[in-house]
């Protein structure tokens, strides 16, 4: 049983004893603790909450509301919703934060706390860190009874969520109605079993055949939206005759296709079909301002290519949300995100949407005339390769490093997150986790053998150097 703590927010595995799980205690002690500081940073005392369907998310979301209640927090529920509604909810009511009461891809023994700040968007490295003092540091006070928060619903998110999305100028709904799409819908018992749907609907799709979409939090498949856990959803796709499929994560921030042959798009290429899209419908391109798009620097090159094959410039950014909106908003990036199916739709908001993501896959493949197969053909054919080593906890692994760095100092490198370093359009990706003793290893080619081949050297390497 595990507890996380992170910038981000904390996470765990229900139940188990205060400190080493997410318990009741650690749920009061970190609410309290950002209430505190998100009311201190912004001047606003209300802050947003929603929870995807997980068993444990009613009692989470319950704990997490009465204690912003006694910090003399207003707060506003959105009760079961996304990650994105929630982030955009936020907004809307121009509230000093939001907690998002959900672990995303994690089973169904895990939950978490996500925290945003007054603009929607997850908090910084320096925010996280001075939440996690504060709470830590037993000094945190409650409002007296004249000033104890108050509690209210918000029926209304999603609804003005959806229709924002359908406004958007690049999500064409009169193409995707004529299409007549059937579309299956795997949402693996969570709230994209109710926001998909109301989605497809909104944009004309007639026939929508639903898998695991009752919200009741006790999923069907492991939740993480990867090719092992989507085979129900590609026979279903065969099965239905169906145009296309479709599979999000508990809190609908990943989106994962199925094309109508039940094989898988990508959940790296979700994001290079949405990109590709969005310039293409950008005016004729200035050399002199020239579009930007950006994913992080475990994401496949195929958005650089893309990218640059339409006139555009290719950033990169640390692995994370936070880091990825960073960057775009320093580059002013019409589209970017994560290799992982996560879409950032500045037009809408900062922040990983699978509800935009589809709405604009679904523009595109309705514009293109093409299958889903067809269109995914088009885009250069990259593999990656994941992997990692597990260390002893004494192990230095910054040493190891900076000495697989040395080895390669020939090579161009990227130090920004780890260390990145390519080989004739080949890369490797060496990252250390900030939660366990392990080394992650990402790889990529455009042959899988090449790619597994470029894994394995440096993983040998490491090896090596851990005997020295």
């Amino acid at each position: 049983m595990t507890l996380i703590k992170s910038i981000s927010g904390i996470r765990g595995t229900i139940g188990g004893v205060a400190g080493n799980n997410l318990t009741p205690e650690d749920v009061v002690k970190f609410t309290a603790a950002f209430a505190s500081w998100a009311m201190k940073k912004s001047g606003r005392n209300t802050i947003v909450i929603g929870r995807d369907a997980r068993v444990s998310g009613a009692i989470v979301s319950s704990l997490v509301s009465a204690t912003l209640q006694a910090s003399g927090v207003h707060v506003i529920d959105t009760g079961l919703s996304t990650t994105p509604t929630v982030q955009m909810a936020v907004m809307h009511h121009r509230a000093g934060g939001g907690i998002i009461i959900t672990a995303s891809h994690n089973p169904a023994q895990w939950n978490a706390l996500k925290l945003l700040n007054e603009k929607g968007e997850f908090i910084s490295e320096s925010d996280g860190k001075a939440i996690l003092v504060l709470a830590d540091s037993g000094k945190v006070s409650y409002a007296d009874i004249k000033d104890l928060g108050s509690y209210s619903t918000d029926a209304s998110a999603l609804d003005r969520h959806i229709a924002l999305i359908k406004g958007l100028p690049l999500v064409n709904a009169g193409a995707v109605k004529r299409k007549k799409f059937k579309v299956v819908v795997d949402a693996v018992n969570s709230s994209g079993g109710v926001a998909v749907p109301q989605l497809l609907e909104s944009l004309g799709v007639p026939d929508i055949i639903k898998v695991n979409c009752e919200p009741s939090g006790k999923f069907a498949h492991n939740p993480e939206p990867l090719p092992e856990n989507l085979t129900e959803l590609s026979q279903q796709v065969k099965l239905n005759k169906a145009h296309i499929g479709i599979a999000v994560d508990p809190d609908v921030d990943r989106l994962a296709i199925v094309c109508e042959d039940g094989s898988m798009f990508g959940e790296e290429y979700t994001l290079v079909a949405v990109a590709d899209y969005v310039l293409q419908q950008l005016p004729e391109i200035n050399s002199s301002k020239k579009p930007a798009t950006v994913s992080n620097l475990s994401s496949t090159r195929a958005l650089k290519d893309i990218t640059e094959k339409a006139g555009g410039k290719y950033f990169s950014s640390a692995v994370g949300e936070v880091h990825v909106v960073a960057r775009m908003k320093e580059v002013n990036a019409v589209i970017g995100g994560e290799g992982n199916g996560g879409i950032i739709y500045p037009q809408l908001h900062y922040g990983r949407d699978a509800l935009v993501g589809i709405a604009l896959f679904l523009s595109h493949l309705a514009a293109s005339g093409k299958t889903c197969s067809v269109l995914r053909a088009q885009y250069p054919g990259y593999v990656i390769s994941k992997n990692k080593i597990q260390l002893t906890p004494d192990v230095n692994i910054d040493r190891i490093l900076q000495s697989v760095q040395k080895k390669y100092k020939k090579q161009p490198i990227n130090t920004e997150d780890g260390l990145k370093i390519e080989f004739d359009g080949d890369w490797v990706h060496l990252r250390k986790s900030n939660t366990e003793p392990i080394i992650r290893i990402y790889s990529e080619s455009r042959h899988e053998t090449t790619s597994n081949l470029l894994a394995q050297k440096i993983m040998d390497d490491i090896k090596t150097l851990m005997k020295e």
